[in-house]
């Protein structure tokens, strides 16, 4: 795919920005678990966590295709998944915000989250719900002049950072409103850990970017941190899913590219029986095949961008780019540690590490299964299965 001048040169400045952080740094952060504060600081510093936020709260006012240029870039300079996932809901969580949100809270809530003075996470999924949003049960009760919060949500990222939480909480109970979707609200609000315990998860990969349960036990919310009305919460959320789909699948791709670069780097140089292991086709035809896997998906990616960016319908696309990444990095990342045979397992070759933090993508925050599913209905016209 040919990037255009502007896509180059974000492509550019963000790799530049990358090298301050190199290898040393992500393989500690993967270790000590501590958040990677410094290297989010330098995005906010240069103005990059609001690339697709509105000029008139301090954004650049650009589209979800330069965003995706910019997250691809990032994991494509090594820092694994954990590099996008750090400032993610900082870069687009707030779609609802900007999109159905009043000018008083677009105002108050988007300048700091674009400079970095608050820090946000994402209270949708629930234990007892899983995909199935529509039945999640934490309960915001109008109490007064606002709401009081009781429930559990997990998954959510960044949490231990955090002091504002973007929370889908229902507002009437199942079986008071003919659809269960009409009883969710979205609220944007202070995570106060008076009222909120969080307990973080102990995980597989992606170490340095936290992952929780969030129990809540009567936490206040004030009625100004609605957004839009009662009842659209999830419709609300839904607008976003798209641009979601997109920057992961651009950032997965990014992720697969540096593990098939290290796999090649490592078959050119590793001589045995007095030859490169690059040589053999057995080492080559899986990583030949991942280049092109990688590359139809990052297609995909920036098709569906361009679509979204001329508000034209993009599910399909995105979906499909979702999947299409998803399985892509995976099999790059694996191909990548079966490359370095028993180095791959080492932690100072790096591959093993972006293995681990290509699952999370590929499950969350939707299995290719129903991605799979949706594309049956939606691109085929199958009848709905689920």
């Amino acid at each position: 795919m040919a990037y255009t001048p502007e896509q180059e040169e974000i492509r550019t400045n963000i790799k530049k920005l990358c090298l301050r952080f190199g290898d040393d740094y992500w393989l500690e952060r993967d270790t000590d678990g501590k958040f990677p504060d410094e290297f989010c600081d330098a995005i906010a510093r240069e103005g990059w966590l609001g690339i697709a936020m509105p000029e008139a709260y301090g954004g650049s006012g650009l589209g979800i295709t330069e965003a995706a240029t910019m997250v691809q870039a990032i994991t494509e300079s090594g820092t694994g998944n954990a590099g996008f996932t750090a400032i993610a809901i900082n870069i687009f969580g707030l779609n609802p915000v900007v999109v159905f949100g009043t000018e008083e809270q677009k105002q108050r809530w988007l300048p700091p989250i674009i400079d970095r003075t608050d820090t946000a996470c994402f209270g949708v999924t629930e234990p007892d719900a899983g995909l199935d949003t529509t039945h999640i049960t934490t309960r915001a009760v109008r109490q007064g002049d606002g709401y009081v919060v009781h429930g559990q949500k997990t998954w959510t990222s960044t949490a231990q950072k955090a002091n504002k939480i973007l929370l889908l909480a229902r507002t009437k109970a199942l079986g008071e409103t003919a659809k269960p979707i009409d009883g969710l609200s979205l609220f944007y609000t202070d995570l106060d850990r008076r009222y909120a315990e969080i307990r973080e998860i102990d995980k597989m990969g992606r170490k340095c970017v936290d992952s929780n349960q969030v129990f809540f036990d009567g936490m206040p919310i004030p009625r100004e941190d609605l957004i839009g009305e009662e009842g659209k919460g999830f419709r609300y959320l839904l607008h976003g899913l798209n641009a979601e789909r997109i920057l992961i699948s651009a950032s997965m791709v990014g992720l697969g590219r540096c593990a098939l670069d290290r796999a090649a780097k490592y078959a050119r140089e590793r001589v045995v029986f007095g030859r490169p292991i690059g040589m053999n086709q057995g080492i080559q035809h899986p990583l030949a095949k991942s280049w092109a896997d990688l590359e139809a998906a990052n297609l995909m990616a920036f098709e569906a961008a361009r679509l979204y960016d001329a508000g034209r319908e993009c599910g399909r696309e995105a979906n499909a780019a979702k999947y299409l990444a998803g399985e892509a990095a995976f099999e790059a990342c694996m191909n990548a540690v079966m490359t370095h045979g028993g180095m791959g397992y080492a932690k100072e070759y790096h591959v093993e590490r972006y293995f681990r933090e290509s699952l999370i993508h590929r499950i969350a925050p939707i299995t290719p299964q129903l991605m799979l599913c949706y594309l049956a209905e939606r691109a085929l016209g199958l009848p709905k299965s689920y």
